[in-house]
């Protein structure tokens, strides 16, 4: 396997009105690729939307969409369908968190993030997952999280979320081995973009430094353009070797406890 060729394909990307979806859709249609973006704002959409078909001279098929719905990979597979489009590559990267004690939360707010998080996730992959593998040609990424890799006070639920999205990727990564299609799960650490103003306050960063969009994204298509692309994938330096450190030298209860310092009052 070599780079990625996205000329002549087409790829749905969700949470694409801002941050490491907009950016995506930069980075893709830069590379060649037709696009079909999806997201609440209609209006952030058609501004992306009109830069890529001016700069690029792509295709760009616009959807607002809530995914906090029953059944959104059906939806948009049902709306990509009436377009007469054929999804070749999906990034599905839209998500949001909940900062606080878990027993504070609405449970409304908390119902949506696990609809966000975890259930779109898994419907828009299962929707567009057997005409990937068919086409073999594109790519499935998966946006999960430094926060799949421990647990997490204060976002608790964001972290179980995104250890779901990590471990489900991975194993599609197995299972489409051969197939042409190329699974990564993407891990970004506190990165620049609309997340904190969602969350309402930057101590969910935990003290760490702001890595910018493009850093993130490049991380993911490096990766997809090896020889042998991996399962999943860390963005930063510093973050894939606070990983490395949580597995091998530190005990469960001590992890948690760091975290939690981390995002406690004041830091």
């Amino acid at each position: 396997m070599t780079a990625v060729d996205y000329h002549g394909q087409t790829t749905l990307i969700t949470g694409a009105s801002a941050g490491l979806g907009a950016e995506f859709a930069r980075r893709l249609a830069a590379r060649g690729s037709d696009l079909v973006l999806v997201a609440r704002r209609r209006e952030r959409l058609e501004e992306l939307a009109a830069e890529l078909r001016a700069h690029h001279s792509v295709q760009v098929h616009v959807m607002e969409m809530d995914l906090a719905t029953d059944t959104p990979g059906q939806a948009l597979a049902a709306r990509v369908e009436r377009l007469g489009l054929r999804v070749t590559s999906v990034i599905n990267n839209a998500g949001f968190a909940t900062f606080g004690p878990f027993h504070q939360a609405h449970p409304e707010r908390l119902r949506r993030e696990i609809a966000v998080d975890v259930t779109a996730v898994a419907d828009i992959s299962r929707a567009f997952i057997e005409q990937l593998r068919e086409e073999g040609r594109g790519v499935l990424v998966n946006v999960a999280s430094m926060a799949a890799y421990q647990p997490n006070p204060r976002m608790a639920l964001y972290g179980a979320t995104k250890a779901f999205v990590l471990s489900l990727t991975e194993a599609l990564w197995e299972e489409s081995r051969g197939t042409g299609l190329r699974v990564l799960a993407l891990s970004p650490g506190a990165t620049r973009t609309e997340f904190f103003d969602v969350v309402g306050t930057m101590r969910a960063a935990g003290g760490s430094k702001l890595a910018s969009p493009a850093d993130v994204v490049r991380t993911a298509l490096t990766a997809l353009d090896r020889r042998n692309p991996p399962p999943s994938v860390i963005a930063g330096r510093m973050n894939r070797v606070a990983a490395a450190l949580t597995r091998r030298l530190a005990t469960r209860r001590q992890v948690i406890r760091v975290v939690s310092r981390l995002t406690a009052e004041g830091t």
